[in-house]
């Protein structure tokens, strides 16, 4: 009965038009096989260097190239490790997209995003030391906030419309951008968790597993999905 009257109190309020959110394409960029090498490079160096440390000549060594080439492809250690970031962040958000679209049933769907936001131990501390490392630059740097703004917006419109395809059946919020916040906070909150973790690869089951359960009972399904 809570159930119904919630919903029905909903549609009696007026929705404000959505705000158009970029999609992944709008980080998506086709990168020369040598400007890829250098790219590929820049990201592991950030992931484990962090940016401050990570210098041209570092990149240029862990790509296996000269440091010419990297500043005649890229000008600037900052052109590269946007390149990089841009590169890592298109990557996963196209892979979200496209593993969500594949499932229909709402709860799936959540469990098919985290199954590809949790990729494996290795690959997901790289991910989250790099994407750290964006956030911090960010709030210094107006080229790396632009960045993650972007990312930012493609993935909230991505858990909206994940929320907003079982809302008011599956799922019970109030309001759908907010609830897609919610998640976004659960997910990076989760990670953040796990990577203080000493023995983070040991448990990164246990934090994925912990992460959709409680996505799921935020969103209101029903218990046994939350299971």
């Amino acid at each position: 009965m809570p159930r119904q009257q919630t919903v029905r109190r909903r549609k009696t309020r007026q929705a404000p038009t959505p705000v158009p959110a970029p999609n992944h394409e709008a980080l998506a960029e086709e990168l020369p096989q040598q400007q890829e090498l250098l790219v590929r490079a820049a990201y592991r160096l950030i992931a484990s260097k962090g940016i401050e440390r990570t210098t041209l000549q570092n990149i240029a060594d862990a790509a296996g190239v000269s440091k010419a080439l990297a500043v005649y492809y890229f000008k600037t250690k900052e052109n590269l490790l946007l390149a990089a970031i841009r590169w890592v962040l298109a990557r996963v958000t196209e892979r979200m997209t496209n593993a969500v679209a594949s499932v229909e049933q709402p709860e799936e769907r959540v469990r098919a995003m985290i199954d590809t936001i949790f990729v494996d131990p290795r690959r997901n501390r790289d991910f989250y030391l790099a994407y750290t490392a964006l956030i911090a630059e960010a709030a210094r740097n107006e080229r790396f906030n632009e960045l993650n703004t972007t990312f930012r917006s493609i993935m909230n419109a991505a858990y909206a419309d994940l929320i907003r395809a079982g809302d008011g059946t599956v799922f019970v919020v109030d309001d759908v951008e907010e609830a897609a916040m919610g998640v976004r906070a659960l997910i990076d909150g989760f990670f953040l968790q796990w990577l203080e973790e000493t023995h983070w690869t040991e448990v990164h089951g246990r934090y994925k597993e912990a992460c959709a359960r409680a996505i799921l009972t935020y969103l209101g399904a029903a218990p046994e999905s939350a299971r």
